[in-house]
């Protein structure tokens, strides 16, 4: 009798134990949900809307500096901000190309809630490559650009229309960048520190829109447009902005994109946020369509190609990036 109210006794000690081991393991998986940010109320973002935007500036012709495309696309994207309610600043300069050439080249900054002091920066390059130097059959003649260019152009298009339409505007500030000249570069033969790419946002990082301007972070797109694109974390982005960008990843995935933002480690990438990073000192990220575990190929199939049209562009991946901005930005509110 004994030996065996032992035995119960025992087994009913570790069926306790059992049951307060998985309590406490259940307990501990709900404190780690609960950590993450309860998602505010945003405006839905919408990728068809986003698509006409890209497929407008496609329409132009490839946007390359001194052409009369370039000329006429950047004055649609004017006139298009200030239809969507922003103050526009055209920040013209000349560039010079590291052949030694000169281009007629604007930054275009677009401003939601002007006068907020606390700013978010936005942007994207809306120029396209002059060359198709990765094209495997002709490598001459520039390139339409409509996933490297005017897909982040597009998606933050459709941002301002979103914001604009939206009953609660959010209480932060918001810039859009369009930043020019940063894909006219040449890795084997200019020899500076961007290979003569950046340009634009080269001169905007040292030569603000306006005076003393800062931003508490900002977010940089590009070639964020293609089929099943995949946006692992850009170690540039990690190393700058590294708080900033588990953020965004992390509420993507709350949004349910993890199948575009990758929580993985990327490749680091010379880009428009650099300087800003660098020179202007406001913590970017770069959202950047990058391929895992490819070694031939680093950026998405159609790169620097005469294949980078409409048929690349998906408006599902411009409805995802489109949609974790807009609710970053409510975020803030």
């Amino acid at each position: 009798m004994n030996s065996i109210r032992i035995v119960y006794l025992f087994l009913t000690f570790l069926g306790l134990f059992f049951w307060q081991c998985k309590t406490s393991t259940s307990s501990s998986e709900q404190t780690t949900d609960t950590n993450a940010p309860a998602l505010v109320k945003a405006p839905a973002f919408s990728g068809d809307s986003a698509y006409i935007f890209v497929e407008k500036q496609v329409k132009f012709g490839p946007r390359v500096p001194n052409s009369s495309a370039h000329v006429k696309c950047g004055d649609y994207l004017v006139t298009e901000l200030k239809r969507l309610g922003c103050s526009v600043i055209e920040q013209k300069f000349t560039a010079t190309h590291y052949d030694g050439s000169k281009l007629n080249a604007r930054n275009i900054v677009g401003s939601i809630n002007p006068q907020a002091t606390k700013r978010i920066l936005l942007a994207s390059h809306w120029d396209s490559r002059p060359v198709a130097d990765e094209d495997p059959t002709n490598k001459t003649g520039a390139i339409a650009g409509a996933n490297d260019g005017a897909s982040g152009v597009g998606v933050l298009l459709e941002l301002a229309r979103t914001i604009q339409q939206a009953a609660q505007k959010p209480n932060v500030g918001i810039d859009l960048i369009f930043f020019d000249v940063e894909d006219g570069g040449n890795s084997t033969v200019a020899k500076d520190e961007y290979t003569g790419f950046c340009l634009g946002s080269q001169y905007w990082a040292k030569n603000k829109h306006v005076p003393n301007y800062s931003a508490y972070y900002g977010v940089l797109l590009d070639m964020v447009g293609a089929k099943g694109a995949t946006f692992p974390k850009e170690a540039f982005s990690n190393q700058y902005a590294g708080e900033i960008t588990r953020n965004i990843w992390n509420l993507a995935s709350q949004l349910g994109y993890s199948q575009y933002f990758i929580q993985q480690d990327g490749a680091a990438i010379t880009d428009d946020h650099l300087p800003v990073n660098k020179d202007a000192k406001i913590p970017m990220v770069d959202i950047i369509h990058l391929q895992l575990n490819n070694p031939t190929k680093t950026f998405f199939e159609d790169w620097h190609t005469h294949e980078d049209d409409m048929r690349n562009i998906d408006r599902n991946t411009l409805k995802a990036v489109g949609q974790v901005l807009t609710q970053m930005i409510y975020q803030e509110i």
